[in-house]
């Protein structure tokens, strides 16, 4: 190993690049079991990621929807977030890593290089998943708490877009880092800060204005298509009984693979104002059976 190779970072976007789904998303049936979510804003949540994954969400919806996540945590004790997140982590998590991240981790790792996650998700969550994943260094959003430890509703610090390469210049200070040198993963253009600030960006799983911004700037794409149970690769506990809501993901995982075909079919026969209207049609026509799946699921006792 080359005294150049240990100045290097590897860093990496978290939902949709290490695992195949949004990470927020993917806890919520874990704190609807412990009583925090409602079955009502859990439909509600499912719903807008059917809307966001098919019509994109931009910075004004990230926006909007991030007040409201903030007004709604309002009043939760940190610790018990984190808790109930890491006692989750083999149901929630382990089934949805892509092995493609997994390799690609353990390759950086061997080329002595310094890994570190990079999300927009709350500290409570990613700071679980680097531990989960032996990774040392996260940069995630963190909400502001009073003295009791309960969150204000307010945040502290967003690591979203450009707070994404700040965090990461800061992270390369305190390593001494090169990186002109270093990597960064993402699916996303709202991370094109993050990507523009090392010398080698790839986009995973871009979505539409991230890959044609790629091709535009010959950056590397990558596809990421393989989730992986971490168990086949790293022994771990034996995974925690699945709860609530598995319906309701179920659903969505449909209604997905539907909104892609109609999406094709709509891209060669509509113009693309009436290629968003069937868009938001076939959305609404699927929200019965999400509600449906939440309504069959009995309400969690505390």
């Amino acid at each position: 190993m080359s005294p150049d190779e240990t100045k290097v970072g590897a860093f990496f976007d978290l939902d949709k690049t290490v695992i195949a789904k949004a990470s927020m998303a993917a806890f919520g049936r874990t704190l609807y079991r412990d009583g925090l979510l409602s079955r009502r804003i859990l439909l509600r949540a499912a719903w807008s990621q059917l809307v966001f994954l098919h019509l994109g969400a931009s910075e004004e919806k990230l926006a909007t929807l991030r007040e409201k996540v903030l007004r709604l945590t309002k009043g939760w004790d940190r610790e018990r977030v984190s808790a109930l997140v890491r006692e989750a982590m083999d149901e929630v998590v382990e089934p949805i890593i892509y092995a493609e991240a997994l390799e690609l981790i353990e390759e950086h790792r061997a080329r002595g290089h310094r890994v570190v996650i990079v999300s927009a998700a709350p500290m409570e969550i990613v700071g679980p998943m680097a531990d989960y994943l032996h990774i040392e260094d996260a940069i995630a959003s963190v909400a502001r708490v009073d003295e009791a430890g309960l969150y204000t509703g307010e945040m502290e610090r967003y690591s979203y877009g450009p707070y994404k390469s700040e965090a990461m210049r800061e992270i390369a200070t305190k390593y001494g880092l090169d990186l002109s040198a270093s990597y960064a993963y993402s699916d996303s253009a709202t991370d094109v800060p993050m990507l523009e600030a090392v010398g080698h960006p790839v986009a995973v799983n871009p979505d539409r204005v991230l890959a044609r911004l790629a091709r535009d700037r010959d950056w590397e794409v990558r596809h990421f298509v393989r989730p992986v149970r971490l168990r086949d690769r790293v022994p771990v506990p034996p995974p925690v009984p699945t709860a609530a809501i598995g319906l309701a993901v179920a659903a969505a995982g449909t209604a997905i693979t539907i909104l892609r075909r109609r999406h094709r079919t709509a891209a060669i026969l509509l113009p693309p104002v009436t290629k968003q209207a069937a868009a938001i049609a076939a959305l609404t026509a699927l929200r019965p059976a999400l509600k449906r799946s939440l309504q069959s699921r009995p309400i969690p006792k505390r």
